[in-house]
């Protein structure tokens, strides 16, 4: 998130709170649901082969908009 944080202070001219107001209500995923992620994929059983995993926040964002979860 800070580098999220640095881009978007710079985006409204080092205006702190309107780039705090920009990710408010937002969870990001952190080092520790990757970590999770990675733990879960090296442990499986020798048989099993993970080839890809997709890990996506449910808050996401794009260039345009953001998306908020409601709950």
């Amino acid at each position: 998130m800070r580098r999220r944080w640095k881009f978007t202070l710079v985006r409204h001219f080092g205006d702190k709170e309107k780039a705090k107001a920009l990710f408010s209500g937002i969870t990001p995923l952190t080092a520790e649901d990757i970590a999770e992620c990675i733990t879960f994929a090296v442990t499986r059983p020798h048989h099993v082969n993970i080839d890809e995993m997709l890990v996506r926040p449910l808050d996401q964002a794009n260039v345009l908009s953001i998306n908020r979860r409601t709950s």
